[in-house]
């Protein structure tokens, strides 16, 4: 047995086997072969990312710790914000950005039960959970094909006087038009907050001036799951410039406390033992004050030190898949005829999630039969998520109730439900695969 000078001379050598470990046992060595499953995502990692597992694991802190700090950090940097955090999922970070806006230290534009949030049905249903869960109500606005996204022109008629928030995401990548969006929430003083879950790194225009997706809103949030951009396993952020946001996100993320206090340290604003809050006894300890009704979502050390190395490759991530996306598109133009082929939005550089089509239905076609052929021919599809999420059992119990409402109709979105489907697009796919999918999806329809 090796013995070791000292713990930094044990950490390398450590590392070094592992990144051996990595080449030798988990590197893909194999080049694409017809019958091979090709997934809609996959992670795309190297030995660098086991290296950081490795040397969090190695720490055993395994909460929030530094290499959380140093992902906050960089990714704020990157994305172009002034303060993110870290949670542990995607969900989580709709969760907490919904629930930063109900904090009373927001005044007249805190959002109480029974105001009402504009968002859609055509979606993941965790962007519309913490407003029902709160018991606030969510307005359903349809979308448009083919950016999949919210209608805009029918944002007047989903507003009203209970009207507090814009809540929606960013579809696969292709941003909502932002322009109009900031527009409607500025002209009647509404948060907007950015589900930028699907869309990490696409980019959008206003007025000559171009941004990341999930920062031109209040609050921005992401999802580090294995399908997504970019992975932690599990994990999330949540975003903003705003500083006040920002100290009620880091409230309602920790226990719902008040303290400010980094984790592991204590007495960090030096006046742990002076303060008087609500109708605790003058002195109580502030680490122990509750401000809000809040969680635990913080990530975990071992998760950040993951996302820390991926955050390095996302650049490369991005390009590969729009490389990926506009091959296949290239490769099923021909079949415009029976497909409704996807479309950037306007003034927007998408960062693709996946590449979503439509049956035309002129076209004869069933979308059933479609992604069954593609499914039994080795390529894994999705629908878009919940289709119509009113049509769910989860809103068995409150369907025709008060609980939510519907400006105007949903007749896009059921389109959707019934005629849409996506294939992947991420950056591990191969030119190879890519073609294999297009002559897969044009078999299936017939060309």
């Amino acid at each position: 047995m090796k013995n070791w000078s000292n713990e930094a001379e044990a950490r390398e050598q450590i590392k070094e086997l592992v990144s051996q470990y990595y080449h030798d046992f988990k590197e893909n060595k194999e080049s694409f072969k017809l019958g091979d499953r090709i997934t809609y995502a996959a992670r795309v990692f190297d030995e660098k990312e086991m290296c950081a597992l490795t040397d969090a694991m190695l720490d055993f802190w395994l909460t929030t710790g530094r290499f959380s700090d140093q992902f906050e950090k960089e990714f704020a940097s990157w994305i172009g914000v002034k303060h993110a955090h870290l949670v542990n999922s995607g969900s989580s970070a709709n969760l907490i950005a919904f629930m930063t806006l109900t904090a009373p230290e927001l005044k007249e534009r805190q959002i109480l039960p029974g105001n009402e949030v504009i968002t859609v049905a055509c979606g993941f249903p965790t962007t519309v959970t913490p407003i029902l869960n709160y018991g606030a109500v969510p307005v359903f606005v349809d979308v448009t094909v083919p950016q999949y996204n919210i209608d805009v022109s029918k944002l007047e008629d989903a507003l009203s006087p209970k009207t507090k928030a814009v809540m929606i995401a960013h579809t696969l990548g292709n941003p909502f038009d932002l322009k109009s969006v900031r527009a409607f929430c500025d002209q009647h003083n509404l948060w907007l907050v950015e589900d930028n879950c699907d869309a990490l790194g696409s980019k959008y225009t206003i007025d000559g001036k171009t941004r990341f997706t999930g920062t031109w809103g209040d609050i921005g949030t992401s999802s580090f799951y294995p399908p997504h951009h970019m992975t932690m396993g599990e994990g999330g952020a949540v975003y903003t410039n705003n500083p006040l946001l920002h100290r009620l996100i880091l409230s309602f993320r920790d226990w719902g406390r008040d303290c400010i206090c980094p984790s592991g340290r204590d007495n960090f604003c030096g006046h742990r033992f002076d303060g008087q809050f609500g109708e605790l006894p003058r002195g109580y300890d502030h680490k122990y004050v509750y401000s809000h009704f809040g969680y635990n979502l913080k990530v975990t050390d071992l998760q950040a030190a993951i996302g820390c190395e991926q955050l390095k490759k996302f650049p490369s991530f991005i390009e590969r898949r729009t490389h990926n996306w506009a091959r296949l598109w290239k490769d099923l133009e021909p079949a415009s005829n029976k497909l409704i082929l996807p479309e950037p939005a306007e003034n927007s550089d998408p960062s693709w999630f996946g590449f979503l089509i439509s049956i035309k239905p002129e076209s004869g076609l069933k979308r059933n039969e479609v992604t069954k052929y593609i499914e039994e021919h080795n390529v894994q599809t999705r629908l878009l998520f919940s289709g119509n999420l009113v049509k769910h059992p989860c809103f068995d119990q409150i369907r025709g109730t008060d609980a939510y409402r519907i400006a105007g109709s949903l007749e896009v979105t059921d389109f959707v439900m019934n005629n849409s489907f996506w294939v992947g697009v991420y950056p591990g796919m191969t030119d190879e695969k890519i073609d294999y999918m297009a002559k897969t999806i044009l078999e299936a329809i017939g060309n």
